[in-house]
């Protein structure tokens, strides 16, 4: 008999594995926060499969998401990215991870670690979405919001709410996996 899964899930081996092994687990190191973060920014007005299939290739070309070596790229690597086919070359998103990678060490500098800022929106306790269907899953909340405002208001950019969301999602600061998924735990 098949697991249940949530139903975003596609039939696809990537997003069946990124699903069963990573979304949704709770990340308390920085290195996988900011890779998680990054992706979330590109993902931006795409389809996270999109993002998913050129996974590997981003960690290539972004030396595997090293925030201290992408804080320094200068406008030779900015134009490299844009060459470079096996990712997404959209300049403003290639930028802005400079500029997150920038600011996340920031963060790093005020709070000791982006892990006990983030988590601090949270109480350091994953939020139990509860969600019965996919239908009860917002694309963002309050929580977001605010989480928004203050990453922009550290410099960040590409962090919109839903942005945001989708990335207290992916790093299990929210419990959204349905309540009849396989991956759901109930607290």
């Amino acid at each position: 008999m098949d697991k249940r899964r949530c139903g975003w899930v596609g039939k696809e081996q990537i997003y069946i594995d990124y699903h069963d092994q990573e979304w949704g687990r709770p990340v308390r190191n920085d290195a996988q926060q900011f890779e998680f973060l990054i992706l979330e920014t590109f993902q931006a007005g795409l389809s996270w499969i999109t993002v998913l299939r050129k996974r590997e290739n981003f960690r290539k070309a972004l030396d595997n998401f090293d925030y201290h070596k992408i804080a320094q790229y200068g406008e030779e690597k900015v134009q490299e990215l844009m060459q470079n086919e096996g990712v997404i070359r959209n300049q403003l998103k290639v930028r802005a991870t400079i500029t997150n990678a920038q600011a996340f060490m920031r963060i790093q500098e005020e709070f000791g670690s982006f892990t006990d800022y983030i988590w601090g929106f949270v109480n350091h306790e994953p939020i139990d979405g509860k969600r019965k269907s996919l239908q009860d899953v917002p694309a963002k909340t309050e929580l977001s919001d605010a989480i928004s405002k203050d990453l922009k208001k550290r410099g960040f950019k590409f962090v919109g709410s839903t942005v945001v969301y989708a990335h207290m999602q992916a790093t299990g600061l929210v419990n959204d996996h349905v309540t009849d998924c396989f991956c759901y735990v109930k607290k």
